[in-house]
């Protein structure tokens, strides 16, 4: 499974503004909505039943919120760079400036923990997060993606 197979150049949020953990998971369900024509305040209340089991922030500035809805019919991903990190209440206590969110759907099984696998090895690499930090467009941070899947596949 690549990035790009969850993962669109609309899907892309380059710069999100949201001062807190609360609104960037709005932002990111507003955003998720669109894609997937599921009202964004049942995606958002996915997300936060799930932040509520342990947080999705992994440390090292990145978070991973994920969820399931029975309404979707594939794998979805979201990706946002937050204009300015925030507190995301992470294992490591850092700022979270690197969010990616991933919806799948209730029947997704092994599918969505491949998926939450892909996503979280391909964000441990410094030098991508480094260089996503860096992208100030979306189809930059989408070219990032698609040469990053090539060298990390595995």
């Amino acid at each position: 499974m690549d990035i790009t197979d969850l993962i669109s150049s609309d899907a892309i949020i380059p710069t999100l503004r949201a001062p807190s953990k609360k609104q960037a998971l709005q932002e990111l369900a507003r955003k998720a909505s669109e894609l997937t024509g599921i009202e964004s305040r049942e995606i958002f209340d996915v997300l936060l039943e799930r932040e509520r089991l342990g947080t999705t922030g992994v440390g090292h500035g990145i978070a991973i919120p994920h969820g399931k809805l029975a309404k979707l019919d594939r794998l979805y991903g979201v990706f946002a760079r937050m204009e300015q990190p925030i507190d995301f209440d992470s294992i490591d206590d850092e700022p979270v400036d690197l969010l990616f969110l991933l919806l799948a759907p209730e029947s997704a099984g092994a599918d969505h923990l491949k998926a939450l696998a892909r996503v979280s090895r391909l964000l441990r690499d410094r030098t991508v997060c480094n260089k996503l930090r860096g992208c100030e467009s979306r189809d930059a941070i989408y070219a990032l993606f698609t040469d990053t899947t090539a060298s990390h596949a595995a």
